[in-house]
This record gives C-alpha cells, sequence and structure tokens, in this order.
C-alpha cells in the first residue's frame, strides 16, 4: 500500500465544464464560468464581492496595493505562514511585524497584537491555520481601535466559519486558494473577497492591468484605458470551469473530509489521552472546514523520525511552514532564532498527515497502525 499526502478531489463534471469553455469558444477570463464561481461564493458566503485571481498568492498582491501599502509602513502578521502572506506587502516596501502563535490552534495570537502597534502601523494579516478561524473579535475590536485594515488570509479557509460568518467575509479584505492541495482545486486559483466596499471599484481596475475595462464592459463608460496601477490577476475560463465544478459540490466534498477527520481523530484519541502526541484543537466558535489534519509529537527529533518511518512504510507524512522570522529573509528584518517561542516549537514538532477526499478507512487505519507501531515502541 501506497499512500500519498494529498491527491486532488474529482468532484464529476470538471471534464463537461471544460467541454462547454471550448463549445463556447471563449477561453479568457471573465466569461460564463468566472461569473458562475463569483456569484455561487457571494451568495453562499454572503460576501459584498468575489473577483477570482489566477491564485491565493495574487489575490494577496491584490490586497497589499489595496491598501496602499507605501515603504516603511509595518504589517502585523504570524510568522507561522506561508511566504506569499509576507511577500504581497513586502513587495511594496512594507515591514512585517511578526507575532507569535497560540499554543492550541497555531493562529496568531490575538492576546499578543496590540502590543506591537506603532504609528507606521497600517494594517493586521491574520492567517487562519488548518481552516480553523482566529479569534476574530478581539481582532476587528483592535483594528478598530487603532484604525488599522484587517486582511484574512483564508487561504485554508474557504466554507469554514467564525461564529457563523464564513471566514474571508470577516476583516476588510479576504483571499482564497484553490491550489490542488486546498479542499476546493483547480490546480492553481483563488479568490479576492472583498467586504470594504470603498475598495471594490479600485479592485477591478487592479485585476484588469489598471484599466476601467469592466465598467466599459457594463456600459459604464465609452472607452477604457489606463488608470492605476495593475497586472493580470484573471484566471482562464477553462479553470473557472474546473473550479465551478467543484464549488458547486462543496458541501459533499466537505461532509466527506469531516468523516475522515473524525476518524482520525477517533483513533488517535487515545494517544493524545497519554500524552504521546497531541491532536488538532478546535475553539467552540470555530465551524472548521476539515482541511488538514495533523498531530505535534513532543519534540522534533521525535516528529522527524516518525516521518521517516512512515516513509520507509509508503506513507507520505509532511511538516509545514517554516518561520519566516527566523528564515534568511526574516533576519534581513533584523529578527533572529528564539525570537518566537511556540513558532519555533510547534513548527518543529507538527506533523501533517494523509488527507484528501478519496483516502479510505483501510488507508488511513494502515496510517494509524504505523503510528502506533513506531509511538509504542
Amino acid at each position: 500500500m501506497k499512500i500519498l499526502f494529498n491527491i486532488p478531489a474529482y468532484a464529476g463534471n470538471e471534464l463537461r465544464y471544460i467541454s462547454e469553455v471550448f463549445k463556447n469558444r471563449k477561453l479568457s477570463g471573465d466569461g460564463e464560468f468566472t461569473k458562475k464561481c463569483s456569484l455561487l461564493m457571494e451568495e453562499k458566503f454572503n460576501a459584498k464581492k468575489v473577483l477570482l485571481t489566477t491564485s491565493g498568492t495574487h489575490a494577496l498582491d491584490m490586497a497589499a496595493l489595496l491598501l496602499n501599502l507605501k515603504p516603511g509602513d509595518e504589517v502585523i502578521v504570524p510568522s507561522y505562514t506561508f511566504t506569499s502572506t509576507a511577500n504581497a506587502f513586502v513587495l511594496q516596501g512594507a515591514i512585517p511585524i511578526f507575532v507569535d502563535i497560540r499554543e492550541d490552534t497555531l493562529n496568531i495570537d490575538e492576546n499578543l497584537i496590540e502590543e506591537k502597534i506603532t504609528n507606521k502601523t497600517k494594517a493586521i494579516f491574520v492567517v487562519h491555520y488548518a481552516g480553523v478561524a482566529c479569534e476574530m473579535d478581539t481582532i476587528i475590536k483592535i483594528a478598530e481601535k487603532y484604525k488599522l485594515y484587517v486582511v484574512e488570509d483564508a487561504a485554508q479557509g474557504v466554507n469554514a466559519k467564525y461564529k457563523n460568518k464564513y471566514l474571508g467575509t470577516i476583516g476588510d479584505l479576504g483571499i482564497y486558494s484553490f491550489h490542488e492541495t486546498k479542499n476546493y482545486s483547480c490546480g492553481e486559483g483563488g479568490a479576492l473577497v472583498i467586504n470594504n466596499k470603498k475598495f471594490i471599484e479600485r479592485a477591478e481596475i487592479i485585476r484588469e492591468k489598471g484599466t476601467n475595462r469592466s465598467k466599459f464592459f457594463r456600459g459604464e463608460v465609452n472607452k477604457y484605458g489606463w488608470v492605476d496601477l495593475g497586472s493580470s490577476y484573471l484566471p482562464s475560463e477553462i479553470i473557472a470551469a474546473t473550479l465551478y465544478a467543484q464549488l458547486e459540490k462543496m458541501d459533499r466534498i466537505q461532509k466527506k473530509r469531516k468523516s475522515i477527520f473524525e476518524y482520525y481523530y477517533k483513533k488517535l484519541r487515545s494517544l493524545e489521552e497519554k500524552k504521546l502526541l497531541r491532536l488538532p484543537s478546535v475553539p467552540e466558535s470555530c465551524n472548521q472546514n476539515y482541511h488538514m489534519f495533523y498531530i505535534v509529537l513532543p519534540t522534533e527529533k521525535r516528529r522527524n523520525d516518525l516521518m521517516r518511518f512512515l516513509k520507509t512504510n509508503n506513507i507520505l507524512a509532511v511538516f509545514h511552514y517554516l518561520p519566516l522570522h527566523s528564515s534568511k529573509m526574516g533576519r534581513k528584518f533584523g529578527y533572529k532564532k528564539n525570537d518566537l517561542k511556540n513558532t519555533e516549537s510547534l513548527s518543529s514538532r507538527i506533523l501533517r498527515l494523509p488527507f484528501y477526499y478519496d483516502l479510505s478507512k483501510n488507508e488511513i487505519d494502515y496510517v494509524i497502525k504505523n503510528i502506533k507501531t513506531f509511538i509504542e515502541k
């Protein structure tokens, strides 16, 4: 038996919809399927505006442009995240102010944010790790107190909630990812969620290479031209068609992922009770989307030894983010190892287990059997 870490889900209508794209002779962006995807998410998530992008990274880049971040501005962000979260505003000359994460959810520690705010702070970029929400009530209150923007990196949080609000729709801006490792995928793709109405018009311009082309197609202007900064952030209709096939089966996909998560949890609970490992923690205020299943081992050595043991038994389990603050780029901003205790400790001990739509109980049992074999020895 060979078990991969991830296999993208196949919802069933992908090829049919791609075929329709070619029949319609409309392959570039903002066609029928792009509009269908955006409308579906706007209605389901109660979002003011959703714009499809070529990636979650590009959605973050658009967010940074919309905030008009300038060199020397400061942005509060967790160190435990993918490079795209920080690169988005660093590309504009802004400075990352890294904050440690919580022990339980691995999200930014909301209690450490306020002490990092200065007169140069312009925004807070939060990351909803594993589709489990940050403590958004506290974060929004802090942002309102200091007149800061909030951007939700909900790359892993599509269809997850915080107190009955969908992730990505709580801050001023939100971003989604539809990379092949995500719950709903088109290979490469993303979306910018706009919750602050003042950003909608400019977001369309930035997404259309700095032109007011969208207004032209709606008949609002008789010609369009270059009016602002921008780039080509529109995905093709082929990508949108693939994504729409996944989004229309969103609840079915999530239901299956929930069953896999709960099965893992049930079977590994005894090891947590013996304090041999730690399982994911989900606060009552959060309805997760079952993006991943991870375990946290007591030490980095134990994690690495287990990872190697599983690999020798044809199971691909993997670590996750390396702390940004202690990376080569992070050190350029004056950070160093041991600056953020939880981030460094947890990132060195976390192990993500195989988790995907078509993972069978037999395969999960095989993963669990090998974990228990290793740990009990």
